[in-house]
């Protein structure tokens, strides 16, 4: 996943922890590169939680959650702020992982016709 505000990609990180962060922005997950984490606004721009106000929101199986207070709750819409829909990100996710094996295991991006049995 890249960056969302410059697109740079995440790069395998040496051990120890991961200067990337991660958070939340018109209820899709989104992470944020070191050097855009050095702009003043950056933080602002993403979503909060509804209890404590954090920043520090994680979305996993269709649910938001806070890591500082734990609060859990669905997205606010079921769409992103972008207007896009989840059937649009489901897609956009399955030709991005199709691209990925398809560059690792040297495969084209042409399936092959399935037989009927």
């Amino acid at each position: 996943m890249p960056c969302y505000r410059c697109g740079t990609r995440q790069a395998d990180p040496d051990r120890g922890e991961s200067p990337w962060r991660r958070g939340v922005r018109g209820d899709r997950q989104v992470l944020i590169c070191p050097d855009c984490q050095t702009a003043a606004d950056w933080a602002a721009e993403l979503d909060r939680c509804q209890v404590c106000a954090s920043i520090c929101l994680v979305r996993r199986l269709g649910e938001v959650e806070c890591r500082d207070c734990g609060a859990v709750g669905q997205p606010a819409e079921a769409g992103g702020s972008d207007g896009s829909t989840a059937d649009g990100a489901a897609a956009d996710l399955a030709d991005e992982v199709e691209r990925a094996l398809a560059k690792v295991l040297g495969r084209s991006r042409q399936r092959p016709p399935y037989a009927m049995s």
